[in-house]
């Protein structure tokens, strides 16, 4: 089943309870190839929930989700990168065999491990243990699955926490490059961005 570039994703009316507490509820937006989305809103707005709710982690309360530019059988979970708070790294593995890893589990070897490695400054790091990394290293290396295998839709949760100002530079020209290859992004951050073209407040009126 061949992994498609660009697709276009939508949400319907979805709510999100968690604990016997109503998150949001009534939420709607579209995004079309090339187009981002930053949601932003307090601690315990549904920011993450939200994310995992796409990524399929999560069950929807109501409404639904949907997607164009896919195959019919193909879930909206398989065509998204999601990255949250924790970052999935196997500790006693190299930086390149984590990569490497995603790479082999993704299954998509298009990208070189190398050219991946170097897109997030990971070159250096390449042998060294990933428990060795510091929480910025670890992220980076965590935000390396983005390149280790194509995904039409990244779904970030606070992608430039513990992050450096390169390194944070890094991964806003990582989005934007997806994004003019017609990649769709939605990322939760309390940061402003101008490369995501739509917003969403999530605790507030909704506005996408």
């Amino acid at each position: 089943m061949q992994m498609p570039l660009k697709v276009s994703l939508a949400a319907h009316d979805i709510a999100c309870e968690r604990g016997g507490r109503m998150l949001f509820q009534g939420l709607s937006f579209a995004l079309e190839p090339g187009e981002g989305l930053l949601v932003t809103g307090p601690n315990g707005a549904g920011k993450t929930s939200l994310l995992r709710q796409i990524a399929g982690l999560l069950p929807l309360a109501a409404g639904r989700l949907s997607v164009a530019g896919a195959e019919a059988d193909m879930s909206i979970a398989e065509l998204c990168h999601y990255v949250g708070h924790l970052g999935g790294i196997k500790t006693a593995l190299s930086v390149r065999e984590n990569v490497a890893f995603w790479a082999s589990f993704l299954e998509d070897g298009e990208r070189s491990l190398d050219e991946t490695l170097k897109g997030f400054a990971l070159d250096a790091l390449a042998d060294l243990p990933a428990g060795l990394l510091s929480a910025g290293q670890k992220r980076r290396l965590a935000l390396a699955r983005l390149f280790a295998a194509k995904r039409p839709i990244w779904l970030l949760d606070e992608p430039t926490a513990s992050l450096d100002d390169r390194s944070t530079v890094l991964i806003n020209r990582a989005i934007a490059l997806h994004l003019h290859s017609g990649g769709v992004a939605i990322v939760a951050s309390h940061t402003p961005s101008n490369l995501l073209k739509h917003k969403l407040a999530l605790g507030k009126e909704h506005v996408a």
